[in-house]
């Protein structure tokens, strides 16, 4: 397999490149290549001369050279005899080091890398009893970017169940006021702003990336509810009303409480698209997020309202919801077949008396539910025991959860599932877990290295890990030599230029070590380094921050300055300061904002009760998710940030209408705010849980998480708006009767009566007016 990759070729006009063009140089001007390959040629040049001497020590190994090298990162699955002997390993990791000193270069390492591919995967065909694993510079890049192939066809099976589920959720058996084109309008207004703001994006050079897939999620949360809710609004209108009125009304009621959410959803996605937010994708993500919700909002003013007069104007003329032909009398039904008569099923108002003409889009299946069953239900005394305890133990399932949550790096979260990534890291954490990564350990001044103390400190700093270590190899030389260690500057430096670097054996030390020249041609070594490597378990990235942290802190304390350094800590320490930098931001964000708009609004227990509720939803959502197995990712945390908005979006109408209401009792005021706000609700729940469900489907470990995250935000905020709240605020103070208005005995009602008889004297109206 070796010299099957060396081979590889890279044609280009006039030259073909090899990895001989492309690789690493060390200082002899050959290419680096793993020890093990040096291994294994030794090994063979053993077998092939029958000499049974040879062995091989694991995690260090001597090469026929004399030189220690390291191998456990290079060989997995070890099983060892006595004193480390290998007696044999499943697995061993090749790695191959490309030079990207210009575009040529750069352009040319890309083609190998892919030729590289493609040459292990035709070299396991012919040794189908090795499994290869084949990883790339760019393999994390072509994965993470395979989520938004893989995830097409879902898509449009979740765009299909929403589109039916929307129009079914507008329709009802009054051919007149159903409303089916509506709820297909309300998709698709939600549809123009992210396919906007996505032309928006790709206009101004943005980049695209699979954690783009969350944002027609987020929009179907926020645009449908507020869809949803002004087709609410305008079933409470009166239908002798103009249709302006009717739509002035509707906007007048519904549109101040979405233009707050929409305001708060632009206030927590624009901090999370700031300068404030370390994580490139996380604020290209609430970037976009934000000028999708801009245009919903407008879009939904402008588009979405005209449709809504429009549809006014067809229920007004008594014409048919959907073909807008205008309906027959009934009489005139009676003659026609069945069928027909069920696609033109309408009340007339001729037909329908004063007490019943409030009540005509009660037919309409959830108001019908909602009116009639579930709102009494839910406020039975003897229901309400069962809710607060069933909220106790939700509570405590997420406190357990809350308990154990782990900050997620591991970065085939991210991509999808049958992918070289995954396959990849698998293996790797099974087979070479035993071992941390190399660390670099590097002390940048100069010290006293022939001093016995800070020998001694020295070793203890490095006491535990397995090392590789010039430092400890020059002691051990001049223990052997039965030279003392405790040597004179002069003789301790000069033996070690002129008798430990010459030696074959110790001579690759020679690039561990600075040495430089004072102005009386003294000697002095100003910085030299070490490598160590750590005996890690299973649960090895929490093992790796540990020793991080504890390495860091030892060279704040210790005596001899150095610093500890692997490429992978890079990765470690900014997902350890930027993954929840946007969650806590937009947190912020949100909680200021619902301070100062205490000032705004007409009661602040309002805002009291947003501010209880979103931290209660958040909490869960947290806490079960990792009892769901999800970390604290990037992805996990945008989510997080969109269930306060989701929260808010769906709560704040419903504590609105009970805080602001007076004079009845509070089970009265949660029965109303039910019957108002609880069908938008339920609504643009159903179709938001439809639209998540064939995401689960979907072979990614980032689709996997982001429907994990949205179906505990939508489930967690359904039972707070359906159980909690209903149940909590009968009984929590305020009083409503305490905050009855006393009337003013200077004030009195004038009620004028108008008596109206039409042309024919066939119908008497009276219309009663309060002043």
């Amino acid at each position: 397999l070796h010299s099957a990759v060396t081979r590889i070729q890279v044609q280009r006009p006039g030259f073909n490149y090899t990895f001989a063009h492309i690789c690493i140089l060390n200082n002899d001007k050959t290419c680096i290549v793993d020890d093990i390959v040096h291994v294994l040629e030794e090994l063979k040049a053993a077998r092939s001369s029958n000499r049974t001497n040879f062995a091989i020590t694991y995690p260090i190994t001597h090469l026929k050279d004399g030189r220690e090298v390291y191998n456990g990162h290079q060989l997995g699955g070890v099983t060892v005899h006595s004193k480390d002997r290998v007696k044999s390993a499943e697995a061993i990791q090749l790695t191959y080091y490309l030079q990207a000193i210009n575009s040529l270069n750069d352009m040319v390492a890309e083609k190998w890398e892919s030729i590289f591919c493609d040459t292990v995967e035709l070299f396991q065909k012919s040794n189908r009893k090795v499994k290869m694993y084949p990883f790339t510079s760019s393999s994390l890049k072509e994965d993470f970017q395979k989520t938004s192939r893989v995830s097409e066809r879902y898509l449009i099976t979740s765009l299909v169940l929403v589109v039916t589920l929307a129009i079914l959720c507008c329709s009802m058996q009054d051919c007149v006021r159903s409303k089916p084109w509506l709820g297909l309008l309300g998709l698709l207004t939600v549809t123009l702003a992210t396919l906007t703001a996505a032309g928006i994006i790709n206009l101004t050079g943005g980049k695209y990336n699979s954690t783009f897939l969350g944002i027609p999620f987020v929009m179907l949360g926020h645009g449908l509810y507020g869809t949803f809710e002004m087709l609410s609004s305008w079933r409470k209108t009166r239908e002798d009303q103009h249709v302006k009125e009717r739509t002035a009304a509707v906007f007048a009621d519904s549109m101040l409480s979405f233009s707050l959410t929409t305001a708060m959803y632009l206030v927590t996605f624009g901090i999370g698209a700031s300068p404030f937010t370390n994580i490139e994708a996380a604020r290209i993500f609430c970037c976009n997020s934000c000028i999708a919700i801009f245009f919903n909002y407008l879009y939904v003013l402008s588009f979405y309202g005209s449709s809504l007069v429009f549809t006014g104007y067809i229920e007004n003329n008594y014409q048919h919801s959907i073909f807008c032909r205008k309906v027959p009398k009934p009489e005139v039904l009676q003659e026609k077949p069945a069928w027909y008569r069920f696609l033109l099923t309408a009340r007339f108002s001729e037909d329908t008396d004063d007490s019943e003409e409030t009540n005509t889009y009660e037919s309409h299946l959830l108001v019908w539910f909602l009116k009639r069953y579930y709102c009494d239900w839910i406020t039975n005394t003897y229901v309400k025991p069962f809710v607060v305890l069933f909220y106790l133990v939700y509570i405590s399932f997420a406190l357990m959860g809350y308990l154990q949550v782990s900050e997620g790096s591991d970065l085939s979260n991210i991509v999808a599932t049958a992918t070289r990534t995954i396959e990849y890291t698998t293996a790797q954490q099974k087979y070479f877990s035993n071992y941390s990564p190399v660390i670099g350990f590097y002390i940048y001044e100069s010290i006293e290295y022939w001093n016995t103390s800070v020998q001694e400190d020295v070793l203890e700093y490095t006491k535990g890990f397995v090392r590789i270590s010039w430092f400890e190899s020059y002691l051990n030389y001049l223990r052997k030599l039965n030279v003392s260690t405790g040597l004179p500057k002069k003789n301790f430096t000069d033996m070690l230029r002129n008798s430990f670097l010459k030696t074959p054996q110790f001579a690759h030390f020679s690039e561990d070590i600075i040495f430089s020249k004072k102005y009386n041609n003294e000697v002095d070594v100003v910085a030299s380094r070490m490598f160590l490597v750590a005996k890690t378990m299973e649960t090895r990235r929490e093992e790796l921050y540990d020793l991080l942290e504890t390495l860091r802190k030892l060279s704040l304390t210790s005596k001899v300055k150095f610093i500890v350094f692997n490429p992978s800590f890079v990765y470690m320490d900014r997902y350890a300061s930027s993954v929840g930098a946007p969650l806590q931001n937009s947190c912020i964000s949100a909680l200021f904002l619902l301070f100062f708009s205490a000032f705004l609004v007409a009661d602040s227990l309002i805002n009291v009760w947003l501010t209880l509720t979103v931290a209660s939803v958040e909490f869960g959502v947290i806490g079960f998710m990792t009892l769901w197995k999800v970390e604290l990712d990037c992805i996990s945390v945008l989510c997080l940030i969109y269930g306060i908005n989701y929260t808010i979006d769906n709560c704040a109408p419903l504590l609105s209408t009970f805080v602001l209401g007076k004079e009845f009792t509070r089970t009265k005021w949660v029965k109303n705010a039910l019957e108002v706000h609880g069908v938008a609700i339920l609504q643009s729940y159903l179709c938001y849980i439809v639209g998540l469900i064939p995401l689960a489907a979907v072979p990614s470990n980032l689709t996997r998480t982001l429907f994990r995250c949205l179906f505990l935000i939508a489930l967690v905020t359904f039972f707070h708006c359906f159980a909690i709240l209903p149940v909590i605020l009968t009984f929590l103070p305020p009083s409503k009767k305490k905050r009855k208005e006393k009337k003013n005995p200077e004030n009195r009602e004038e009620i004028e009566c108008v008596e109206m008889v039409d042309m024919d004297s066939t119908r008497v109206v009276d219309q009663i007016t309060t002043v």
